[in-house]
């Protein structure tokens, strides 16, 4: 008997704050709403409050997830949580996620860390867990990003773009083939492009770090080439849907890294796509890195987007570099409006951008 994996709960998590175009442009002293709104596709974006941190969002998600699969914590066998914001260098974020849900101690977890593609990366491993092992039937993927923590406020090419979130599934073994395939790639040659680079071992946290507040900040140190993404997309999705056997065209719904829409919009027209196939939230939420994917997932869900049978591809790419590209066939019935609920005015949207 094969042993697939199907997603049986979404959920996701925005913190209240709401930081518009508008008091970035005050703050930084210029208007920066034509390009970040008509370029990127952000009108505003969500920070997390001064006492808020990523294992806070990570627990909301995983909690909204877990309640959409109808499931308790005692009924997870392993979390994996898909991060570069963690809560701490060390514990992980997910031993401090695991006690806060309160699990069960034979439940495993561990974090993942491939930055942007990170849950894209956490669900290829989630499905080959549950594939290779009947131990394991349910596995709670958590993405998060809180990296508004480490902006700084003066620098427009970050402090337009970043925002915070979390976005979480639950994934189930089945019968039914849920998870079809999925892909990773990476170039390490662009691994000093962006980051946060100092406070690891390379670059420890002094005096000098702080003084400057440079390396202990998110950066853009050298541009990646446009390539990347435009090429890289196509060529990683046309790969993964070859070992399917399916088409482009074929493809019901597109999720993509929420980073830019324009880029979108370019590869959805390589691919021959019309744009209303795919799925953005960089609208209202901004860009919430690893966590994009599964709350553009969770939204689409709620829009009513999603329906038994469809098609869906995610692709995920960032700082590395790295990209994941994940394959599924959706299999959950009836509403996604009514088996979710509204939550608005809960520090989650409903609807699209």
């Amino acid at each position: 008997m094969s042993r697939h994996a199907v997603i049986t709960g979404t959920g996701s998590y925005v913190p209240e704050r709401v930081v518009t175009n508008a008091e970035l442009s005050a703050a930084l002293g210029e208007d920066v709403d034509d390009f970040v709104r008509n370029t990127l596709g952000i009108g505003e974006r969500r920070w997390c409050a001064d006492d808020q941190s990523t294992a806070d969002l990570a627990e909301q998600a995983a909690r909204r997830a877990m309640e959409d699969a109808g499931i308790g914590a005692g009924d997870v066998d392993l979390l994996i949580v898909s991060t570069d914001t963690p809560e701490y260098v060390s514990p992980s974020t997910a031993s401090v996620l695991h006690g806060r849900l309160g699990m069960r101690a034979d439940a495993g977890t561990f974090d993942v860390n491939s930055a942007c593609a990170g849950f894209a990366t956490a669900l290829d491993v989630a499905w080959k867990y549950l594939r290779a092992d009947e131990r394991y039937q349910r596995v709670l993927v958590v993405a998060v990003y809180a990296m508004s923590k480490f902006l700084d406020k003066a620098d427009k090419k970050t402090v337009t773009i970043f925002a915070d979130g979390a976005g979480a599934i639950v994934l189930e073994a089945s019968e039914q083939e849920g998870i079809l395939a999925s892909e990773l790639a990476a170039d390490g040659s662009f691994s000093d492009g962006m980051g946060v680079f100092a406070g690891g071992t390379a670059e420890p946290i002094d005096p000098d770090v702080l003084r400057s507040g440079v390396r202990n900040r998110l950066r853009f140190v050298r541009k990646y080439p446009k390539e990347v993404n435009e090429e890289g997309w196509p060529r990683i999705v046309r790969s993964v849907l070859d070992r399917v056997g399916s088409k482009v065209e074929d493809v019901d719904l597109w999720l993509w890294t929420q980073v830019n829409r324009s880029t979108i919009v370019e590869v959805m027209g390589r691919l021959g796509e019309p744009m209303d196939k795919a799925h953005t939230v960089m609208g209202k939420w901004g860009y919430t890195g690893s966590a994009c994917l599964p709350m553009a997932l969770d939204d689409a869900a709620r829009a009513g987007r999603l329906h038994p049978g469809d098609l869906v591809v995610l692709t995920g790419s960032g700082a590395g570099l790295s990209m994941g590209c994940v394959a599924l066939r959706w299999t959950r019935n009836g509403s996604p409006g009514s088996a979710h609920g509204s939550r608005e005015g809960a520090g989650e949207g409903n609807g699209h951008g």
